[in-house]
């Protein structure tokens, strides 16, 4: 199964930014990026992050409420101060064996690092992965790694997959099935994440009174390191 499949992924294999690299800092990024955002909204924003910081040693000295403002939009933002952590520690200290040491780094981010950027023989496991080892039961190797991604996220989808067009379908033993929905994530609109990103978007223009903002939104916005409090104001950290 992984000829047909490396073959289906050189005619049909996405042509995303951070494929053209193995920079760990620019894998790294991407991969921070694309935890729980849509690819098509991290494409720009990876160039934008990518042309204003371009090295590890440049998003670590950068303060960190210019890149606090710069994340807003890619949503869950401690996402940004984790990556500016990171920075800092890999500037400081080099890239560590385990790169799970790093802030925000789990178990699949740091075998996406290490595959990608330093060509490890590990086979990173994220939801579309695991999904086509599950319906194929194949294992593959880490040479698929970026097919596994392209065929779980265009082709074997997680309700309907697309079975007629799949390079693994005719030996597939879960051809032709359907899926239940998967659990939809709580609505946004009027969420507590709603009142978070409006508290933090209004800091981000300017330091605000803390009794004219959301208390809770505050407490868990400073708990994450997100805006500082003194003397009454919030404002972004180091402002």
């Amino acid at each position: 199964m992984e000829e047909a499949l490396l073959a289906w992924f050189d005619r049909h294999g996405r042509d995303l930014p951070w494929r053209r690299t193995n920079d760990p800092y620019a894998v790294l990024v991407s991969e921070v990026m694309l935890q729980q955002t849509q690819v098509g909204r991290v494409v720009p924003r990876y160039l934008e992050w990518l042309e204003r910081w371009p090295t590890i040693q440049a998003l670590a000295a950068a303060p960190l409420a210019d890149v606090i403002r710069a994340w807003r939009g890619l949503g869950y933002n401690r996402r940004a101060v984790n990556l500016h952590r990171a920075a800092q520690h890999v500037a400081a200290h080099g890239w560590p064996d385990d790169l799970t040491e790093l802030p925000g780094v789990g178990r699949y981010t740091a075998d996406a690092v290490a595959r990608f950027a330093f060509g490890a023989p590990v086979l990173p496991l994220d939801t579309n992965v695991r999904r086509v080892h599950e319906r194929t039961g194949v294992t593959f190797g880490p040479a698929c790694a970026h097919a596994l991604m392209d065929l779980g996220a265009t082709v074997c989808l997680a309700r309907v997959p697309r079975c007629g067009v799949c390079p693994l379908g005719a030996d597939c033993p879960s051809r032709g099935k359907r899926y239940a929905p998967l659990r939809k994530q709580s609505r946004f609109e009027g969420s507590f994440r709603q009142r978070r990103a409006q508290t933090l978007r209004l800091v981000a223009e300017r330091p605000r009174r803390v009794d004219a903002l959301d208390a809770e939104a505050t407490d868990a916005l400073v708990r994450d390191g997100l805006v500082q409090v003194a003397g009454g104001t919030v404002s972004l950290p180091g402002e």
